[in-house]
């Protein structure tokens, strides 16, 4: 199981991720969010990590042309659409695409069957945030084609990461605000404590 950990603004703190063992960071392009980071930033600190640790940009409702000439310019590896995109919008990016849904309990999974050729992340729905609320949906109603296959956030952290491992069984996790002190600022003890069991847990299987 692949983990990224997503709403970085510092250097040190994406250091950290990389070191404890971190498959993917991420940078929240979206103004309103309280992770935001501007490109210019996110191209300082991409430009200074490891290159097999995967860089994704987040974006929420983007224009098409920005999104690929920003990608390139601040060295992303993926793209995450966590909008209202389309089909249509994904197949005329150039990065991998991570298509980012909310999900609550009349959400209907048949929707990411009119996706193709991108990973998709479920994260909580909640009124006038596009994500990042810490918040769990309901685990048991994602569809078994789609487990191995997805990215899962939302609400994710030490005290449960142990039961998504062995009975959700997501293709990756996402989490941010459970390794944090303040909002884009991870806490390195919270940071430690996780990995530690997530590493015990690859590494025993």
């Amino acid at each position: 199981m692949q983990v990224k950990i997503c709403g970085i603004t510092t250097i040190n703190d994406a250091l950290l991720c990389c070191e404890l063992g971190a498959n993917a960071i991420g940078f929240i392009f979206y103004e309103k969010s309280k992770r935001y980071i501007n490109y210019g930033k996110a191209a300082e600190i991409i430009h200074q990590l490891p290159p097999f640790i995967v860089k994704v940009g987040i974006f929420v409702n983007p224009i098409l042309p920005d999104v690929n000439e920003i990608a390139q310019s601040v060295g992303l590896n993926a793209v995450q659409l966590h909008g209202d995109e389309l089909q249509t919008f994904v197949e005329q990016i150039n990065f991998p695409v991570i298509k980012g849904f909310r999900i609550n309990n009349e959400f209907e999974y048949s929707k990411l069957d009119n996706y193709k050729n991108c990973s998709f992340l479920l994260d909580s729905y909640t009124p006038n945030n596009p994500g990042g609320t810490g918040i769990t949906f309901d685990w048991s109603m994602i569809p078994s084609k789609f487990r191995d296959k997805i990215i899962l956030a939302g609400g994710i952290s030490s005290e449960n990461i142990e039961y998504i491992y062995k009975n959700v069984q997501p293709m990756a996790i996402d989490l941010s605000s459970s390794v944090e002190s303040s909002p884009g600022k991870k806490d390195p003890i919270k940071l430690r404590e996780f990995f530690k069991i997530v590493n015990k847990l690859r590494y025993s299987c």
